[in-house]
């Protein structure tokens, strides 16, 4: 497996006033697929998330990524883990707004050890005709297009997404949706998606659902195709 996450435990406060936020969660990804977490508020998923992400540490259990062990992982080495390894795509998009569509993936491009080739993810994205646009001038769906060519370009082996479509229309979400899934396909990247939505989980290959901390479903996804997804 890609993905190794066992009997992860994240907790708060001690004694009668403990909250876990993670409790006994177990998840295996292989290389490649396209994970949908499904789940309410306060659920757990975005914890999960960060710790995927190497942002937040397990109180117990163990979590392998392509052969690596987060849970023994120095500082230094995680931040090595994230900068090299991981790409996260949030809900706000967090573009810079003094910088254009290019120069905003050219900040993680240079910095990035083998980084995707802008002009080509330009392309590929649909971006190249808004490249010297500010976020200012976009619409939300072209700015989370941005936020995910910004995440893409640095090449990582895992793609993080939190409710990437929460703040976006039907139509602007599905626009998204079918580009992650274009993402997956071209480049092998390893997909986990955090959402409340549904309608998101016809589209995966495999469906996690989480609740109160605890994963209480896993199982294979329909991996239906984006155009068909119902939003209500």
């Amino acid at each position: 497996m890609f993905i190794e996450m066992q009997h992860i435990v994240k907790k708060y406060g001690s004694g009668e006033n403990t909250l876990f936020a993670l409790n006994d969660a177990s998840l295996s990804l292989e290389k490649g697929e396209f994970c949908v977490i499904l789940g309410p508020s306060g659920s757990g998923k975005s914890t999960l998330l960060n710790i995927l992400g190497g942002l937040d540490s397990a109180d117990e259990g163990r979590l392998t990524v392509g052969g690596e062990e987060l849970s023994s992982m120095t500082k230094k080495a995680l931040a090595k883990y994230r900068r090299e390894k991981i790409g996260i795509v949030f809900q706000t998009y967090n573009l810079i707004g003094e910088l254009t569509v290019r120069e905003n993936i050219r900040v993680v491009s240079d910095i990035s050890a083998q980084p995707l080739d802008t002009d080509g993810l330009l392309d590929e994205l649909g971006l190249q005709k808004h490249k010297t646009h500010f976020p200012s001038e976009l619409s939300g769906g072209q700015q989370q297009r941005c936020a995910i060519a910004r995440a893409v370009v640095k090449n990582p082996a895992v793609l993080l997404c939190d409710e990437p479509t929460g703040a976006l229309d039907s139509s602007s979400s599905r626009d998204v949706l079918q580009l992650l899934r274009r993402v997956n396909e071209k480049y092998g990247t390893t997909i986990v998606l955090i959402t409340h939505n549904e309608a998101i989980s016809g589209m995966a290959d495999r469906v996690v659902r989480i609740h109160d901390g605890r994963i209480t479903e896993n199982k294979a996804g329909t991996k239906k195709p984006v155009k068909e997804l119902v939003f209500r």
